[in-house]
């Protein structure tokens, strides 16, 4: 089931939702990660064509990987993952590449325990692209996080101006 969101902040019943089993689990996965195509559901705000989510997920990371890029310049987006059954999470890693833009993109992550009622913030990191120096950014951030219902990333594309939210690669670890 796929439906376009158009508000700022996002409704589940109004997003773009990749259910599990939809696509391939990528490869191997690394001891202790986190199965997200077999143990959750994940939401985002928009997608754009030729960049869905399902790229964010497919196993892919590093320079010139494909991508989840947003279908709307300008606008903060989320990205929901909804778990089965509540996850300890020890480890995030997550990757973003920009070549032909220079903005600041702001990364923050929050945590639910109670099913996405309330969350809680656990970063919230800058990442300064330039298309003539630094193109790529990837953070590898230890955790304890217990009974993780919900884990939502909020993407501002530029503090300072005109963008487009987009992430490679997102991975969670037990």
């Amino acid at each position: 089931m796929r439906a376009h969101n158009h508000g700022a902040t996002m409704d589940t019943k109004d997003s773009i939702r990749v259910r599990k089993g939809l696509l391939p689990s990528p490869g191997s996965l690394a001891s202790n990660e986190i199965d997200l195509m077999g143990s959750a559901t994940v939401l985002c705000s928009s997608e754009q064509l030729g960049h869905p989510i399902e790229q964010l997920l497919d196993g892919r990371s590093g320079r010139g990987a494909t991508s989840w890029t947003s279908a709307r310049a300008n606008a903060t987006e989320e990205i929901v993952i909804e778990f089965d059954a509540p996850e300890h999470i020890a480890r995030i890693i997550f990757d973003a590449e920009e070549v032909h833009t220079e903005r600041t993109q702001q990364v923050t992550i929050e945590t639910s325990s109670d099913g996405g009622q309330t969350f809680r913030k656990c970063l919230m990191q800058e990442y300064t692209f330039s298309p003539r120096g630094s193109t790529y950014q990837r953070e590898d951030l230890s955790f304890d996080l217990h009974a993780v219902t919900h884990l939502r990333l909020i993407i501002v594309p530029n503090k300072g101006g005109g963008g487009t939210a987009s992430l490679t690669s997102v991975r969670l670890f037990r």
